[in-house]
């Protein structure tokens, strides 16, 4: 795949990002050098290989999935400016 520079002139609008006329076919040679790049990685042999959320192992902490200090609502809508009904009270911003 290749960008031209009627490409980059369009992906730069729609990320509405200015820029100039003269700058438009070094942007379309980064874009290639970057879609260049993805397609080296799409040759690279994944099979078999689990993905990753780190390069370290890192396992997470686990607690229980338990509801604590509930029934709260009294003190948590105390510091709210406008509470009605037992409910956050915010002003209207959808005619």
């Amino acid at each position: 795949m290749s960008i031209d520079t009627d490409t980059a002139r369009r992906v730069a609008k729609l990320a509405r990002i200015k820029v100039e006329e003269d700058a438009l076919p070094a942007l379309a040679q980064e874009f290639n050098a970057i879609l260049g790049f993805i397609e080296q990685l799409e040759e690279v042999d994944v099979d078999g290989i689990e993905p990753m959320t780190s390069v370290t192992p890192q396992r997470l902490k686990r607690r229980e999935d338990v509801v604590t200090d509930g029934n709260q609502q009294e003190a948590v809508l105390k510091n709210a400016p406008d509470a009605r009904e037992g409910f956050f009270a915010v002003p209207k911003v959808v005619e």
